[in-house]
């Protein structure tokens, strides 16, 4: 019995041993690496930890009074790309004044017009020879035979009834009449604002080599810098490049380009598209750029036609700019003719007169096309399209 009595003290230490053993166990393992009493209220909300890199726990929620650690998301490319800022668009310089601003270039570019026949009118004992002088003078600037003309008769009358004595007098004859040449009376507006609930439609057009397309470019400024909403219509699908020019000009000002990727598309296709963009976005005026071509190839000229019914069929056709270069002087004359009965000019667009142009293509195209000459081109900056002012431009020439 004594046996016995000693076996079950055995059994009982045993299990004594036992729980205190795997009561230890269970503590340690409460108790985490760090030997820190268990965070019971987080041990409840299993919810607030999650798994680090190495293993270890990491708050997904700050604890009271404290911060949140850092936690790295990885985000796609494309939405980054997304998220990126915009680039900044440059803001054009307003349009009023330009001309004025760059008289200098047009000064240096007439002094055939001005200073020399400024010399000859003040010079004292106007004789024939004399006139000869002046009449060679203004054929030289190209200002063309009529009007040439008219402006000699108009000047020997003036000199002959009021006398000229001095320069400034003579300035102020010549003025009057080359201003009256240049007919400050023609609209020079530029069609920009919709009309009936459509876009206003500008087509621009012109033989190779006349900046047509940077002179899209430009005018897209001169628009926008008017708080225009413009679209560009990249027509010009023979030349590889124009479309991704054009897009770069339109890009600089947050204008859209409307354009084909497939090399010789039709253009007719491109400039319908183009329209039909402006008036689903409600823009105020849709610039359609057309291919260079030349005047004397027949086939070219009658796809020039064709572009525009096209356009015809949902928007009418409010302005049609011929881009002309000022240097080729009276070449430029017939040009302008065949592009006038092809597609019918509303205003010319004089590119480079700042360069070795003579101030009197501004006269001679006005009379040969009856329509005004709207812009000129007067330097390589991006903000050196001027609308044009006839007082302006005479004042230039006689600087």
């Amino acid at each position: 019995m004594a046996d016995v009595n000693v076996m079950w003290e055995y059994i009982v230490i045993a299990a004594a041993i036992f729980v205190l053993i795997v009561g230890g166990v269970l503590v340690a393992l409460l108790r985490g690496r760090g030997g820190k009493a268990p965070d019971t209220a987080r041990l409840e909300r299993p919810d607030l930890r999650a798994p680090g890199d190495d293993g270890s726990s990491v708050d997904t929620l700050p604890r009271p009074g404290g911060t949140a650690p850092p936690v790295e998301v990885e985000v796609p490319e494309e939405v980054i790309e997304d998220l990126a800022p915009p680039p900044t668009l440059e803001r054009p310089e307003a349009p009023a004044g330009r001309l004025r601003r760059l008289r200098a270039r047009l000064a240096r570019s007439n002094t055939a017009i001005g200073r020399g026949l400024l010399a000859l009118l003040s010079g004292g004992g106007l004789d024939e020879e004399t006139w000869e002088d002046v009449e060679d003078t203004l054929l030289q600037a190209d200002l063309g035979v009529e009007a040439t003309t008219e402006l000699v008769e108009s000047l020997r009358t003036k000199v002959a009834v009021d006398g000229v004595r001095s320069e400034d007098e003579a300035r102020a004859i010549l003025r009057e009449e080359l201003l009256a040449l240049v007919d400050p009376s023609m609209d020079r507006s530029i069609a920009s604002a919709r009309i009936d609930g459509r876009p206003a439609v500008i087509m621009v057009v012109g033989v190779n080599g006349t900046g047509k397309t940077t002179t899209v470019g430009k005018l897209a400024r001169v628009l926008v810098a008017e708080d225009k909403d413009v679209v560009l219509g990249a027509a010009d699908t023979f030349r590889a490049a124009a479309a991704d020019q054009l897009e770069t000009w339109g890009a600089r000002v947050g204008v859209p380009t409307v354009r084909s990727h497939k090399d010789g598309a039709d253009p007719a296709s491109v400039a319908f598209d183009s329209v039909k963009a402006g008036i689903e976005m409600e823009a105020d005026v849709v610039i359609v750029d057309t291919a260079g071509r030349l005047h004397t190839k027949v086939g070219l000229m009658d796809e020039l036609g064709k572009v525009k019914r096209v356009i015809e069929k949902q928007s009418p056709v409010d302005e049609v700019l011929l881009v002309l270069d000022a240097t080729t002087g009276q070449n430029g004359m017939r040009q302008a003719e065949v592009f006038g009965e092809v597609v019918g000019i509303t205003g010319i667009v004089l590119t480079k007169l700042d360069g070795t142009a003579k101030g009197g293509i501004v006269v001679a195209v006005q009379r040969k096309l009856g329509v005004p000459v709207k812009l000129v081109g007067l330097g390589e900056g991006p903000d050196d399209l001027a609308p044009f002012d006839p007082e302006a431009f005479v004042d230039a020439i006689l600087a």
